[in-house]
């Protein structure tokens, strides 16, 4: 049949080619292939993305204010469409990276009500680092200018307090588990000297000030760092009241 009848064919089969071009593309925060006539951001006048901040002040103050509005329940869901699909299919430039941990209650997209392309987002148990984990946070600041790291450690952490036990008793975890614990040492070994009524919090909150104070002090990251080019924040995310307390680093 003539395929000048059947625009929404058409239409399909370009999409379809779009998608796939992005998907190739999606991991790098530059692409070689251009947008093609008719999928291109520029070819939509009615989109308006949210201006990217550039600053780590800027950055944290997005950050927050989307938590609040987290906390009150007035959502905005931010650049969550088509069009803003479209626009960063080609290009990312993310705002912020996220070091978490893997409890399905604390997604930060959400509970920072941010948006498509907004985010790197690194999630591991108890948020424990390793140099694949560390590289993985290194990647937004050294390649794409990301001027905010946010370190987010949360109430009543399962990755913890059965590091907390393991350590506690001397009873490895199973398996790779055990691998998390031996991570965690360092803010065990913080929360028995600090002592408290809730040793499994108290080692949570310095989980989030040691790994840091860590990624503060490392070696590429550091400079960006002096130069207030990056800021590196340490937070805790209540479950209780989808609240984000920030412990270290907060930019001024």
């Amino acid at each position: 049949m003539d395929g000048a009848r059947q625009p929404g064919r058409r239409a399909l089969l370009t999409g379809g080619l779009f998608v796939a071009t992005a998907a190739l593309a999606g991991c790098s925060s530059k692409s070689g292939a251009p947008a093609t006539a008719g999928t291109s951001p520029q070819a939509r006048p009615t989109m308006q993305p949210t201006a990217r901040p550039t600053t780590p002040a800027a950055a944290f103050t997005r950050l927050m204010e989307g938590n609040e509005r987290w906390v009150n329940g007035d959502l905005q869901h931010p650049d969550r469409d088509p069009d803003r699909r479209e626009f960063v299919a080609q290009k990312q430039e993310p705002f912020g990276s996220v070091l978490a941990c893997i409890d399905s209650r604390v997604p930060p997209e959400l509970l920072f009500d941010t948006g498509l392309g907004d985010l790197y987002v690194m999630r591991t148990g108890g948020e424990a680092i390793d140099p694949v984990v560390t590289g993985s946070v290194e990647y937004g600041p050294m390649t794409s200018g990301t001027p905010l790291i946010v370190v987010l450690g949360h109430q009543r952490c399962g990755a913890v307090e059965a590091s907390y036990t393991s350590l506690h008793d001397g009873k490895p975890l199973p398996g790779n588990l055990e691998a998390i614990a031996r991570a965690l040492r360092p803010a065990y070994e913080q929360a028995v000297r600090e002592g408290g009524d809730d040793p499994v919090d108290t080692m949570a909150r310095a989980q989030v000030t040691l790994t840091a104070a860590e990624l503060r002090a490392n070696r590429d990251l550091a400079p960006l760092v002096k130069k207030g080019d990056l800021a590196v924040v340490g937070a805790y995310y209540s479950l209780d009241t989808g609240k984000v307390e920030v412990l270290a680093g907060a930019p001024s």
